[in-house]
């Protein structure tokens, strides 16, 4: 069948409903340096077989708690009822399971890794399919394909309402669509339902950097990055949101190498992909990606977006991540689509699996990647923790310093019955 959504893809090339769409004005930049056999040739190796099955994923405690928490510090995966994605390409899962370079424009969002609701988690690892292992009845998770530039249903994305080629300007956009929809779902609970949204943006910021570089600055990036949580965390009741941090992203330069064919990269990525090693501006590129990565920290080291019912996460598994290897240390490109830029499904599963663990991992306790070569182990959430960690180290700090202080006022207290005459208090 995936011929036909070729046809769908092939067809929007020319529809006047896309012209002035940079994604699409990229690809075809891209694609018209293929040859007609290029651009028709399968590769296999990149799609996931139907009859593939992962090993069962099971945990001693697979239970929701015996009444629905108020607390956000107290919430187990079997607690969470609604799931939701905001980003960019990567959480379309754009190209994920295609054969050809035709296929690119297909958005898989139904094998995403932050919320694909494909089949179960034996057929795809995503981390709306691991807490379907603890709930089955997750509303959210995205069940079908689209085609990017068209219109779809939420029958077909669930709540994954990421849109490719979005940078993060434009997630406030993306936030209140997401919060309109939630709002008015049926069958979701919006005040009592338990949500857990995860958000991955900022590398097209980076991508498109060079070009308007005020409009793409990290100032930005962090300007819009708080007015989405902010308007979250002051509309949206019940929610822990998974804020991913970025890759570093000049490691993807080395993904072009192996095969010659990689000519969408460029397009997708020119600021990344265009400079020469060693230039000032590739130099100027990692540090802009290292600036994004260090202000995110700061904004989200802090107890600004936590309450009782409500958490931010910075999840920071990518940090330092490196491509997938080969034991002969080139890149592994069964875990990249045919532009070289975007994951397969493996590469999709081994960031479910990242989010997973991290979110069962206290702050200064999680897993950091640093490559992708070796498959990610899944943990079960600890018997002595079962919940997932929300609360920031900047809380703890917070609450132990009140609890110094009040301490010291304790003792202050002590000192002055020692001192003061007992008639004084007229406790005689």
């Amino acid at each position: 069948m995936e011929w036909l959504w070729i046809a769908v893809a092939t067809c929007m090339l020319t529809s006047p409903y896309v012209k002035g769409n940079d994604w699409w004005w990229e690809y075809e930049e891209g694609i018209r340096h293929y040859s007609q056999e290029a651009l028709n040739k399968e590769f296999p190796e990149k799609t996931r077989p139907v009859s593939f099955k992962h090993p069962e994923f099971q945990c001693p405690d697979m239970s929701p708690s015996p009444s629905v928490p108020s607390s956000v510090e107290y919430v187990k995966a079997a607690d969470i009822k609604v799931i939701a994605a905001l980003g960019d390409s990567l959480t379309t899962a754009i190209g994920a399971n295609a054969t050809t370079v035709l296929g690119i424009p297909i958005e898989f969002r139904h094998v995403s890794w932050s919320i694909g609701g494909y089949g179960s988690f034996q057929e795809v690892i995503t981390l709306a399919n691991i807490i379907k292992l603890f709930n089955p009845k997750l509303l959210g998770a995205a069940p079908g394909k689209t085609v990017h530039g068209m219109q779809a249903h939420i029958s077909e994305t669930g709540f994954n309402l990421a849109v490719t080629g979005h940078n993060t300007f434009n997630l406030p956009d993306q936030t209140r669509h997401l919060i309109d929809t939630l709002r008015g779902y049926e069958g979701l609970n919006f005040e009592e339902d338990w949500k857990l949204l995860t958000i991955l943006m900022g590398m097209n910021d980076i991508c498109d950097y060079c070009k308007d570089k005020a409009l793409f600055s990290v100032d930005n990036f962090i300007h819009y990055m708080t007015m989405a949580l902010e308007m979250l965390m002051n509309e949206v009741p019940r929610m822990i949101v998974n804020v991913v941090q970025i890759l570093p992203m000049h490691t993807l330069r080395e993904v072009q190498k192996p095969t010659p064919g990689c000519l969408l990269q460029r397009s997708f990525c020119s600021c990344l992909i265009e400079p020469v090693p060693r230039s000032p501006e590739l130099q100027e590129m990692v540090e802009v990606n290292l600036e994004f990565q260090r202000r995110l920290e700061k904004l989200l080291n802090s107890d600004r977006f936590f309450r009782d019912d409500f958490a931010v996460i910075l999840q920071p598994f990518l940090k330092h991540a490196d491509p997938p290897r080969l034991p002969s240390g080139k890149i592994d490109m069964t875990f990249f689509t045919h532009d070289c830029f975007h994951f397969t499904i493996k590469g999709h599963e081994e960031l479910a699996k990242g989010l997973w663990n991290n979110m069962f991992q206290p702050e200064g306790g999680k897993m950091i990647v640093s490559s992708f070569s070796d498959p990610i182990s899944l943990i079960c959430p600890p018997m002595e923790h079962p919940y997932i960690f929300t609360r920031p180290i900047a809380a703890n700090s917070g609450q132990s310093h009140l609890q110094s202080l009040a301490r010291s006022h304790a003792v202050i207290f002590l000192l002055l019955l020692l001192h003061v005459p007992l008639g004084c208090l007229g406790l005689v």
